[in-house]
């Protein structure tokens, strides 16, 4: 069993396996495969596609057209804008150039995080098949991810203007992005902070109307909030909606006379109470635990939760786990193996079929290990020092 398991590390250990660019060509190589898979059955990327040509028509965004889609659009009027790249060139190529593309922003992203290649390896390893399953559904939660990385990064960088561009970009589109304020208590420069968002928040609310008409645009953002209001009851119980914490609580416990409140009031009092550690602000760690921590609450707490939006969670995930200034703990490598286990493998065929159809789908299970982690981390940043430590110190 030794000589096996020392046979596999070292496979592993090649220095093909721990090459960035090993790893670029294997994201963009799923971009371009996920794409060609599904070029007949691409329902998300039409919806996506005519949100375009719907605003150039003057026609309503949030109305369904079943004769050129199912389901319909959630996505605020900006990624009329975002899509329109994609959308006025041939259908194939389209697809496959925002399915690229999607790959591509999140390997970015993470490949200008200050931190030792060894840890964006680990990271872009560990999240591929989540990526996959995020392609296979043409999903902006990619670059939702991708958004909030870039985020961090430019508060870090002290480029706030840049931070709050991104921070819009993703609130215009998918309301996910505003969680980059997380960040502002990191800013050194938060007058420039608040002037850049003010002024990118009014740009972006104009923006669509340059291929629309003012009085079109403001009526759209009316029904974009109608729309989200509508999908978030419709979610409550939803088979493949609401994969979260809070429909985990809601699918096992059968309940639904009850607020989402009772959950998210506590968690948003988890996730802010790190916040009074006033004295770790200054520890990159401790700043990377706080990404971590919001890439995990967007997911776990938004009813809008699905499989293919755990991109986004497994990402912190993995910077939960490579970026502590500890050694990680066999409890905390046994978390890691659950979340991919059950996490990002049980929407494939190579977990059971009976135990994803029976019991992960219909109780949000995929978010279990997610909630633990989510939990563990919230603990660490309460109690623990994010201080760097030397080899002597740890082996002390």
């Amino acid at each position: 069993m030794n000589s096996t398991a020392a046979a596999v590390k070292n496979f592993f250990s090649k220095p093909f396996f721990r090459d960035p660019r090993t790893l670029l060509g294997l994201w963009l190589l799923l971009g371009l495969v996920s794409a060609l898979t599904k070029i007949n059955r691409c329902n998300n990327f039409l919806i996506f596609k005519y949100t375009f040509w719907h605003a150039w028509d003057g026609k309503p965004l949030y109305a369904l057209y079943p004769a050129e889609y199912n389901d319909s659009n959630h996505y605020g009027p900006l990624f009329s804008l975002v899509i329109a790249p994609f959308a006025v060139v041939p259908h194939p190529l389209g697809l496959v150039l925002w399915h690229v593309l999607l790959a591509l922003c999140l390997y970015v992203a993470v490949r200008r995080m200050p931190m030792p290649q060894w840890q964006q390896i680990f990271i872009y390893w560990f999240c591929a098949h989540e990526l996959l399953t995020a392609l296979f559904m043409s999903q902006f939660n990619i670059a939702i991810a991708a958004i909030v990385v870039a985020a961090f990064v430019c508060v870090q960088k002290e480029k706030d203007v840049w931070a709050t561009f991104f921070i819009l970009l993703g609130t215009f589109v998918k309301l996910y992005g505003i969680v980059g304020l997380a960040f502002f208590f990191f800013s050194r420069h938060k007058a420039r902070f608040v002037l850049s968002f003010a002024g990118w928040a009014v740009l972006m609310f104009v923006l669509p109307m340059l291929i629309s008409s003012p009085e079109y645009i403001i009526e759209q953002y009316k029904e974009w909030y109608m729309s989200l209001t509508e999908k978030n009851a419709a979610n409550m119980f939803s088979g493949g909606q609401n994969q979260s914490l809070l429909g985990l609580v809601r699918k096992i416990s059968g309940a639904a006379a009850y607020s989402d409140l009772w959950l998210l009031i506590p968690g948003m009092a988890a996730f802010a109470l790190p916040y009074l550690r006033f004295g770790q602000y200054k520890h990159i760690a401790f700043r990377y635990a706080l990404l971590a921590s919001v890439l995990l609450f967007i997911v776990l707490f938004s009813t809008g939760s699905e499989s293919s939006t755990y991109i986004i969670a497994l990402t912190g995930a993995a910077i939960w786990y490579v970026t502590a200034p500890w050694k990680r703990s066999r409890w905390d490598i046994a978390l890691m193996v659950f979340a991919f286990i059950l996490t990002s493998m049980s929407p494939s065929d190579l977990f059971p079929a009976y135990l994803r159809k029976e019991f992960v789908q219909p109780y949000a299970l995929k978010a279990l290990p997610c909630v633990l982690i989510w939990l563990k981390l919230v603990y660490e940043m309460m109690r623990r020092d994010y201080r760097e430590i030397s080899d002597k110190e740890e082996t002390a």
